[in-house]
């Protein structure tokens, strides 16, 4: 199995950069990974801004060519997973920036001219693992789960992807957060997962 790893967090000294070493560190134990690739968006140095003009138009966004290394990353993996905080109650601006310019028309989805558009990357799965301050059920209870609702059905399920699994870990500021069990929880379940 081909897995891109996407981090979006800029300090490499957080406990996003701990799961993100977790997930490597499980994924290359685990017998049924054939490759890993990474996206540091940060370390990439990702411009998440988009830009439309007269010579720059949303239609042709699928075939910019500055963005063709991370198109070609997306069709190669057969999982990818995400690593970021959730701030204000949502991913980083710069990870919704690089959605925004990757998961475009005619190359994620297309348009039929009905209700919901063709998904372009099916049978691709996703494992998003996030980090926040407050506590774990907190988007769940006082946002209405807008942070899933964001990712699984505004965006992957609307593109194709349909295995999406989140870890969503709560209380990360606190002395008392268990994190070294929730690092584990990461670590065991990229050694042992199959697809």
């Amino acid at each position: 199995m081909k897995t891109l790893v996407i981090y979006t967090h800029p300090n490499h000294q957080s406990l996003s950069y701990a799961f993100f070493q977790k997930v490597i560190q499980g994924s290359s134990e685990n017998p049924n990974k054939a490759e890993i690739k990474v996206l540091d968006l940060y370390e990439e140095e990702f411009n998440p801004i988009l830009v439309f003009n007269e010579k720059i138009r949303r239609r042709d966004m699928h075939s910019d060519p500055q963005l063709e290394k991370y198109r070609e990353q997306i069709i190669w993996a057969d999982k990818i997973v995400f690593i970021y905080p959730i701030w204000w109650g949502r991913p980083p601006a710069m990870l919704l920036g690089y959605i925004d310019q990757m998961f475009a028309s005619e190359f994620a989805y297309k348009d039929k001219g009905g209700l919901l558009p063709e998904g372009l990357l099916k049978g691709k799965s996703v494992v998003c693992i996030s980090t926040m301050k407050g506590p774990t059920h907190y988007p769940l209870f006082w946002l209405n789960n807008a942070h899933k609702v964001l990712m699984k059905k505004a965006l992957f399920n609307y593109v194709g992807i349909k295995r999406v699994k989140f870890f969503e870990f709560g209380n990360m500021e606190n002395p008392k957060g268990k994190h070294d069990e929730k690092l584990n929880k990461i670590y065991r379940y990229f050694k042992i997962i199959d697809r």
